[in-house]
């Protein structure tokens, strides 16, 4: 089966080593983060109770998309005047005299890290395109934003998205081997055996751990079940020939396939009728949420296809016999998504096997990310594929997919209190 070769073949992508301390879930103190995701970003404060407990406040904010392929200070001053918003908010029992906020910087893009508060940006990934930002350190530039506001906050360490989630999993639950992040984007880390890694590091932890960047997002072979669709949308991305795996599987690409394909049978197949609607050849006009949306309908007449079609593309009068199409189209799109998933899972899990089995303890996968929670169809295609065609019955009885909301935000947190300076 395909979908088994291509597991196989999911460890052949770019990994990137960290040296991260992982929450005991003990930590006490208020602390933030910051979360910059694809789609939004968000500025928490988190209370750590010191029992896996926390009471946290949370704000979400969009970046304008002009500032999304700006000037890299415009995207930060952006960004430092919402944490400013938020730190107004504090309260007197928030504040402890002569200690500066420390603050987890969640960074949902490839960088090149050799501590736990620096990091170099690779590239940009998802609709990000600031080209002066490249081979910046990004903990810098935050900071710099921040000093201009007079804000008293210390970054105390950079993290991917997915090693948030993962440090975010294991401070409520110790059996997380893994965190996978399905959003606008999708990447993966895993906790490896130190003697199991080559790649020069310096001394080894304590622990005997490390924490994995995958960035299986940039994964691509022959492989993979590329159609015309997706090489006509790698050739009009910002970053063509680059995040494969990603532009298959992830939230910021799943409404433009479906478009595409629905833009083909309006061309070859008139299924819109004879004249081809101008907002059907409109890049990025289909919404991922347009897509869950319509599969998720389940009225006799399919009044949610129909409105959406009316509201995206000015598409009326449509037959039932076509909006069924529709449906059938975002099926396929899903399926296929759910089903990589899937196989990028199990190349973690292969990996890990003879370490994760022992003593039968349950094998935890912590999964954050928008298309995750609310993508039913597509999220119950992953784990019954990795349910029923990929594991064996002895790790299916063991392996947990579970949701950990706001993961990568909390983990940021925990993390900075797990190196804080004043530890």
């Amino acid at each position: 089966m395909k979908i088994l070769v291509v597991s196989r073949c999911l460890f052949l992508m770019l990994i990137l080593c960290l040296l991260v301390l992982l929450p005991f879930s003990d930590e006490k103190g208020c602390y933030y983060a910051l979360d910059l995701g694809g789609t939004n970003f968000r500025v928490m404060r988190v209370k750590l109770q010191g029992n896996r407990t926390i009471d946290l406040k949370t704000e979400s904010y969009k970046v304008p998309p002009n500032i999304k392929v700006g000037k890299l200070h415009e995207l930060f001053d952006y960004i430092a005047e919402k944490i400013c918003h938020v730190i107004e908010t504090e309260t007197d029992s928030e504040i402890v005299p002569g200690k500066k906020r420390e603050l987890g910087f969640t960074f949902s893009f490839p960088v090149q890290q050799t501590r736990i508060n620096s990091g170099t940006l690779i590239n940009w990934t998802k609709d990000y395109n600031v080209q002066d930002a490249i081979g910046k350190d990004m903990v810098k530039e935050l900071t710099r934003a921040l000093e201009k506001r007079a804000v008293d906050v210390n970054v105390t360490a950079l993290l991917n998205d997915t090693v948030g989630a993962l440090a975010g999993g294991r401070f409520y639950d110790s059996n997380v081997v893994a965190a996978v992040v399905l959003g606008t984007g999708t990447n993966a880390a895993y906790l490896e055996q130190s003697e199991n890694i080559l790649k020069p590091y310096g001394p080894p932890p304590e622990s005997g751990q490390m924490v994995i960047n995958t960035e299986w997002g940039n994964f691509n072979s022959p492989l993979l079940p590329l159609t015309e669709y997706d090489h006509a949308l790698d050739s009009d991305s910002p970053n063509r020939h680059k995040q494969i795996l990603e532009k298959m599987v992830s939230g910021r690409y799943l409404g433009e396939i479906v478009r595409r394909i629905l833009e083909r049978l309006a061309d070859d197949a008139a299924l819109f009728g004879d004249i081809i609607p101008p907002k059907l050849r409109q890049h990025y006009v289909l919404a991922t949420y347009n897509v869950v949306e319509m599969h998720s309908d389940k009225s006799t007449e399919l009044s949610v296809v129909e409105k959406c079609l009316e509201e995206v593309f000015e598409i009326s009068d449509v037959s039932l016999e076509k909006k069924n199409v529709v449906v059938k189209i975002c099926d396929i799109v899903a399926t296929r998504s759910g089903r990589l998933g899937a196989a990028a899972i199990m190349a973690i899990l292969k990996r890990l096997r003879k370490d994760t089995t022992k003593n039968g303890e349950s094998v935890v996968v912590a999964v954050d990310g928008s298309l995750f929670e609310t993508y039913k169809q597509l999220n119950s295609c992953l784990q019954k594929t990795l349910s029923e065609e990929l594991v064996d019955e002895q790790v299916s009885k063991m392996l947990l997919l579970k949701h950990f909301k706001d993961a990568s935000g909390i983990g940021a947190a925990v993390v900075a209190a797990s190196h804080s300076i004043y530890t």
